[in-house]
């Protein structure tokens, strides 16, 4: 029923077909982009924790914004890999997680924070068993919202700390909450 089809389209493929992807030449491939966002995490991070946020805020949606593009990427132009399938969702937590540990505990909630990290570290546990186990491993559903809530609702903390828009604070740790819910349901779903 929950499925994870790693060459399955999602309705994000279709509006990146006609919009980013023709502008990425042909000999990058979506392996590239995932390195090029593990990469990018401790630049982003630097910015951020010198507090930095006009460079740091529009740095980190930029590079959040290159999940979405290396899965697009792969499944539009059938280049799918079975280190793509592992290491994109890796790539993902490694920026989340530690933009996660360096805003989130300060400004939020220690407890939350590592709540948020210790279901990501499951997750990966889950993929990496998945793999070894000769299992196809690859997003669905509500791995892909988790993600964009976890993007959204840490992009609202990072508005809320450069612009002083202490709104964005609560409306924040809601939509990480319910990030947090669609994680647990990714979770159940992965097999674990």
């Amino acid at each position: 029923m929950f499925e994870r089809n790693p060459h399955k389209l999602y309705p994000h493929d279709h509006v990146m077909r006609y919009t980013f992807i023709p502008l990425i030449p042909h000999f990058v491939t979506p392996n590239m982009v995932t390195m090029f966002r593990i990469v990018m995490t401790p630049i982003v991070l630097w910015f951020l924790y010198l507090g930095n946020f006009q460079i740091g805020v529009p740095l980190f949606l930029f590079v959040a914004f290159t999940d979405a593009i290396d899965g697009s990427l792969a499944r539009l132009r059938e280049q799918v890999t079975d280190w793509g399938t592992f290491y994109d969702p890796l790539a993902d937590k490694i920026l989340i997680g530690s933009v996660i540990l360096l805003v989130v505990v300060q400004h939020v909630n220690i407890l939350f924070a590592l709540l948020i990290v210790g279901i990501e570290a499951l997750l990966l546990v889950g993929g990496y068993a998945r793999k070894r186990s000769g299992k196809t491993i690859g997003s669905n559903i509500f791995g892909k919202t988790k993600m964009f809530l976890q993007v959204i609702g840490v992009l609202l903390l990072l508005i809320a700390l450069w612009a002083g828009f202490d709104l964005f604070i609560p409306i924040s740790v809601g939509t990480l909450s319910l990030a947090i819910v669609f994680a647990v349901i990714s979770l159940f779903t992965y097999g674990l």
